[in-house]
């Protein structure tokens, strides 16, 4: 047993020698079954992938490119590469090639881990334009049969090769594992580049691990723990959480079948522990309305009745105030006919603790699910924190604030209102881009870019990006996320981006979910050829009218805010797309570049015209693009 449990190889270690082959460390669903594998099993796939590198020539310091959905073979290439000494990469498994080429030219890697076919055939393409990747190892060999180029192999292949390579040297495994220290570099996340090419965030094992650590301690979190790992591995939430404090805590994580079997695999599993970015939340709350709006009157009205219930108890809860003997009893009535089966569909029955984080959340749409009884919690963080910044208290929430400083974490506030942090979980810099690090890492502090405020209850309050934060000509504050929140709570709005910054008023550019839209509009019989025609229906700028008025009430009740209504609005002829650069992988809005490219729209909201027209390029996965022409009407909203 290794003394110094420092790195994750050496906790896999650990694990080993405490758990051996009576608990499950990871599971995938694969075919509708679900195949389990225990720490052993973990330790032995990483060991023999381990070696099968080294005997390819891999060695301290390499980067391991890896792509592709959650898979047990990943995570196991990911703890390899460690093993060696070496530092894992993992790119978003939806990202197209010029994404691609950037990181994997910028981050070196000379040896790359693919999900199947569908993602080797992106490294392969991209193989010529970056000499620098050397081997090419591919997990599902489906529709691989006839691939001959000799710097591809299999996952099974290279394990073979690690076994008998661990034949012939039997402690090297070990004696790799035992060279590592806390200050070695554990891995390299990119971030999502909202306002360039992304940056290589360097992460060493003493800030992975102590953020782990510091997750379990505050949320008291056991071996016994489930979660689900179906967040982009790319993505710092999933490689902490899925990753990290599986390995620390020793509890498991579950991959499901496919994106689409999420919510059903979560049914089976029941996690405990769950992390979820604001779009998620936002999707399921979108896909509950659409079911209740598909559901029989008398169903509709028990539960608009019911949740209306809920919503009044979880204000008095998070004010802390005793609920009234009337309200606790009607609460009981709904847990029976709404909330629990609800939850209960929803794979969430046995959550303990929720997180939602990566970006705000609409506080009407954090209020719905705890108002479920679903115990839901903001966090903030980020890539260069290792997701550790605050967190929510149990019994201290607010449903606009991202809590308190998590135990070891010093936040403060500068003089133009920035956050900044002082984290266990803080980065060492970014990869060949001391310029950068230099701006961001300051005495020791992350400069967030993010513009807060501490309330007088010791919550840090995030009001939106520093640099997006502004006023119109009135001076009223100007916070785009804010209203783009608030208008995201509506199941029919997908997406928006506010306008406002030097100008008179505010306007909006409007994303209808076509899901939601398309199915309200099918039980009206309105009838519909695709996005662009449904979004300028009539009826469906009505729809979204109602919305736009709800927050516009809502932004006149708020003494800073009520001179920032939305009076002029329009909605999108396409949805943005990070295909096309206007949101990053997390759907993060590129406003810079949005406000550039769709210029000629911005101008007709402003200067009082009632339709634009617009040229349109789409860009397709395989980088084909088309162009179309469409009239985009612009309506004016209600002013409270």
């Amino acid at each position: 047993m290794v003394e110094s449990a420092e790195t994750f190889p050496k906790i896999l270690l650990d694990n080993v020698q405490k758990f051996r082959r009576s608990k499950t460390a990871i599971r995938e669903k694969g075919y509708g079954i679900w195949q389990s594998y225990s720490w052993q099993d973990y330790h032995d796939h990483v060991r023999d992938f381990a070696l099968g590198l080294a005997s390819l020539g891999f060695k301290r310091g390499d980067k391991l490119a890896i792509i592709g959905d959650n898979r047990p073979q990943l995570y196991w290439g990911m703890a390899a590469a460690q093993s060696l000494g070496g530092v894992p990469v993992s790119l978003y498994q939806d990202a197209i090639e010029r994404e691609l080429e950037f990181i994997l030219e910028h981050s070196e890697a000379r040896f790359a881990l693919a999900e199947d076919q569908e993602q080797s055939d992106k490294l392969l393409s991209l193989k010529q334009k970056i000499p620098n990747i050397e081997c090419i190892i591919y997990n599902d060999p489906k529709g691989m049969r006839n691939y001959t180029e000799p710097f591809l192999m299999a996952f099974d292949d290279v394990q073979e090769l690690g076994r008998k390579f661990g034949e012939e040297n039997p402690h090297y495994f070990e004696d790799e594992i035992d060279k590592g220290t806390a200050d070695d570099l554990a891995v390299i996340c990119y971030t999502s580049g909202t306002t360039g090419n992304p940056k290589g965030v360097l992460l060493p094992y003493h800030a992975v691990v102590d953020a782990a650590r510091c997750f379990i301690e505050f949320e008291g979190l056991t071996e016994n723990e489930e979660i689900m790992a179906y967040l982009p591995m790319a993505w710092i939430g999933d490689h902490i959480f899925s990753y990290g404090e599986a390995m620390v805590a020793g509890f498991i994580s579950n991959c499901p079948e496919n994106t689409s079997t999420v919510v059903s695999d979560m049914r089976e599993i029941g996690p405990t522990y769950l992390f979820c970015p604001p779009r998620i939340w936002e999707n399921i709350l979108t896909q509950v309305m659409i079911k209740i709006e598909d559901a029989a009157w008398i169903k509709r009205k028990i539960f608009h009745y019911f949740m209306s219930v809920a919503g009044k108890v979880e204000k008095i809860r998070i004010s802390n105030n005793p609920v009234p003997m009337g309200s606790k009893i009607l609460y009981q009535i709904g847990r029976i006919l709404v909330y629990g089966p609800l939850t209960d569909n929803l794979g969430m029955k046995n959550v303990q603790v929720a997180y939602t984080a990566g970006e705000a959340i609409g506080p009407e749409i954090f209020e719905f699910f705890r108002s479920l009884g679903i115990n839901l919690k903001q966090l903030y963080g980020m890539t260069e924190s290792c997701a550790l910044v605050s967190i929510q208290k149990d019994g201290d929430i607010e449903s606009d604030t991202v809590g308190t400083p998590v135990p070891g974490v010093d936040i403060k506030i500068s003089e133009n209102g920035e956050v900044l942090y002082k984290s266990p979980g803080n980065f060492s810099g970014y990869f060949k881009n001391d310029e950068a690090t230099k701006e961001t890492l300051v005495d020791g502090y992350v400069l967030s870019g993010d513009a807060g405020y501490i309330t007088r209850h010791g919550h840090l309050k995030i009001i939106d990006r520093a640099k997006d934060v502004s006023k119109l000509n009135d001076g009223t504050l100007f916070a785009p996320k804010y209203i783009e929140n608030k208008l995201k709570f509506s199941p029919f709005i997908k997406e928006a981006v506010a306008h406002g910054q030097g100008k008179d008023f505010v306007t909006a550019f409007i994303d209808i979910d076509y899901g939601a839209v398309g199915n309200w509009a099918e039980r009206r019989h309105i009838p519909y050829t695709s996005y662009t025609d449904l979004a300028q229906k009539p009826e469906v700028y009505d729809l979204v009218d109602e919305a736009v008025q709800r927050v516009n009430k809502s932004l006149s009740e708020d003494e800073k805010l009520s001179n920032a209504q939305i009076k002029r609005f329009l909605l999108l002829h396409k949805e943005l797309d990070p295909d096309d650069g206007e949101i990053t992988r997390t759907r993060k809005v590129r406003r810079s570049f949005v406000a550039e490219k769709y210029e000629t729209l911005i101008d007709a909201l402003f200067t009082g015209k009632d339709k634009v027209t617009v040229d349109a390029t789409f860009t397709y996965e395989d980088g084909r693009a088309t162009t179309m022409q469409a009239d985009l009407k612009i309506r004016d909203a209600k002013i409270f």
